[in-house]
């Protein structure tokens, strides 16, 4: 199989699909080629030498990567110019969250490619592997972007996370329990910061008060405990995650007025859609904005702003599975492993996930019945 990783053109996205050591243990079999557009990693120093000594090939545009190559790797969801250079049958294994992208899907829908998302792959413990590593990232960096979206330069209250001898620490709020809440609760708790966790999930909640040994506070996630909660927060995270899905509104606009002027919401559900009904997605170049004198920061490939270590973090996570697939073929992989066909979103023109199906309006198709109509 000849696997194609492009360089990615989102703004301020500096990841790359796959490390120079990704590439080796691709090749290393003889089976497998790999073709890397010219300049993909150099911002983060993987440089075309690197990936020549590795054993891949240069191309020296995208679209000689995608002409070329039978899978496609890329780390985010396809632009609509990339998603036009697709054709029929071709994989694409990157993030889609195709749920809050109708655009994307339907660009998705019309190149009959077949679409395998990392966010939606499992394990089997019933966890997301391949968003794991890029949801460690944004937990931790959502403490570190809302701490400097705290100064008063920036338009925050102008407070210091963990305060000093005499004056109190911040209070942050952490909505979702999950791995980016729990790893932001972490680094706002090494901070100095006064720390209280929100949750849906009871057992979750035991488990995290286990974890920190009650230095956290914990509280069952509704709607009078999120409004009670933010009234008195000078950050709020939004962590919330529903595999595949649009995530829910769970801060409205009218909770804002309630908020002390110059708080912070870092958004990190924002590649679902958001989980604050002000959300809108920003980038590293323009991340902050300010609504009802709540600063607000949505940066929606949040992870890029620390691109070498995530994409050393999600090639790690994603290798196997790009082995599987090229050495298998994407039909015999899917049917194999369940948890690699739990990926599949779009096949040939069909919407093979539940939620996005459910989302955006689509006929669902189970995957089994589109794979072996692919077949």
């Amino acid at each position: 199989m000849l696997i194609g990783v492009p360089k990615e053109i989102k703004n301020h996205e500096y990841r790359v699909g796959l490390t120079p050591s990704g590439v080796r243990e691709l090749v290393a079999g003889g089976q497998h080629k790999v073709l890397v557009q010219t300049h993909a990693g150099l911002a983060i120093g993987f440089t075309d030498e690197q990936y020549i000594q590795a054993g891949a090939s240069i191309a020296s545009t995208a679209a000689e990567v995608f002409e070329r190559a039978d899978m496609v790797v890329k780390v985010k969801e396809p632009q609509p110019v990339e998603c036009r250079m697709l054709r029929p049958g071709q994989v694409l294994f990157t993030y889609l969250h195709l749920a809050p992208d109708p655009e994307q899907t339907k660009l998705l829908v019309e190149s009959q490619a077949v679409a395998i998302a990392y966010e939606t792959v499992t394990d089997e413990r019933g966890g997301l592997p391949l968003l794991s590593p890029m949801s460690e990232v944004a937990g931790r960096m959502a403490i570190q972007a809302g701490a400097h979206a705290l100064e008063k330069a920036q338009g925050g209250r102008g407070v210091l996370l963990g305060g000093v001898p005499g004056v109190s620490p911040a209070r942050v709020a952490v909505i979702g329990g999950g791995v980016v809440g729990l790893n932001a609760a972490r680094m706002a708790l090494g901070a100095g910061a006064e720390v209280t966790i929100l949750d849906k999930s009871l057992t979750r909640l035991k488990e995290i008060d286990m974890v920190f040994g009650g230095r956290i506070k914990t509280l069952m996630s509704n709607s009078a405990n999120i409004d009670e909660c933010i009234r008195e927060a000078d950050m709020v995270i939004g962590a919330v995650l529903i595999p595949g899905a649009a995530a829910p509104k769970l801060v409205t606009r009218a909770m804002l007025k309630h908020m002390k002027p110059g708080a912070v919401l870092v958004d990190v559900a924002i590649d679902q859609g958001g989980c604050f009904e002000t959300s809108r997605a920003t980038t590293h170049q323009d991340p902050i904005y300010i609504v009802d004198g709540i600063v607000h920061y949505c940066v929606a490939n949040m992870p890029g702003g620390v691109a070498r270590t995530s994409t050393q973090a999600l090639t790690n996570a994603t290798l196997p599975y790009m082995q599987e697939l090229a050495n298998k073929g994407w039909r015999q992989a899917l049917l194999d492993n369940p948890h690699l066909r739990n990926g599949l979103n779009i096949c040939h023109g069909r919407v093979t996930y539940q939620a996005v199906a459910r989302d955006l309006g689509y006929p669902f198709v189970d995957p089994m019945e589109a794979i072996k109509a692919a077949s």
